[in-house]
């Protein structure tokens, strides 16, 4: 099932030992475009502090009740080292978040190794907004995120495109994605979208 991924903020965390906050937002890999780590806000029984947790943690989302259960305990969440979630979050930070949790790490032992440059993390937050432009001109901003609730990877750039007709919303495949520029904040596509199709006023197109 495909979720929009801001559907997800504000579920409820649930550790094997009781509450440990609501989902803040995800952190994604730009290269992938797969979903690693969940921002949880922590609430006032950790003064406020915001912390990861790796979606192979996660059970399936209960959406009536609006949480997730997570198989780990309070404990081992209080103790996992700080991350700045305001920055993007480096490879040697999730190597030491692995670390604290005796897991191995989903790059394996010789993609990435930390003591190399490495992809950092972005939240799936910081681009919302971004300029979205295909081979033929820019088509509208980033509006959300289209996820799988199994592997919870990105499927597709949902894009505001109301600039070319009301209430317009473009489906962009991952796969059509050839270049972020993290500095501008602009998303390039591979692809012709065809604005005669946006004016025409099609809903739901995909790409």
């Amino acid at each position: 099932m495909l979720w929009d991924a801001s559907a997800i903020n504000g579920y409820a965390i649930e550790a094997s030992d009781g509450p440990l906050g609501t989902v803040g937002d995800v952190l994604f890999e730009g290269v992938g475009w797969a979903n690693r780590w969940l921002i949880v806000n922590a609430g006032k029984w950790l003064s406020g502090r915001k912390v990861l947790l790796p979606h192979s943690a996660l059970g399936r989302p209960d959406k009536a009740q609006r949480r997730f259960s997570v198989n780990l305990t309070r404990r081992q969440v209080e103790d996992s080292p700080d991350v700045d979630t305001d920055r993007p979050v480096s490879r040697q930070t999730e190597a030491a978040l692995y670390e604290h949790y005796d897991w191995s790490p989903y790059w394996g032992d010789d993609l990435y190794p930390v003591s190399e440059a490495s992809p950092h993390l972005r939240s799936l937050a910081s681009v919302r907004g971004y300029r979205v432009h295909a081979t033929d001109g820019e088509i509208g901003h980033v509006e959300d995120f289209l996820v799988d609730d199994v592997g919870w990877s990105i499927r597709y750039v949902a894009v505001d495109a109301r600039n070319w007709w009301p209430e317009q919303r473009l489906l962009v495949s991952r796969r059509s994605v050839q270049e972020i520029d993290w500095t501008d904040r602009k998303i390039y596509l591979s692809v012709r979208v065809g604005l005669e199709n946006l004016n025409a006023g099609a809903s739901g197109l995909s790409i």
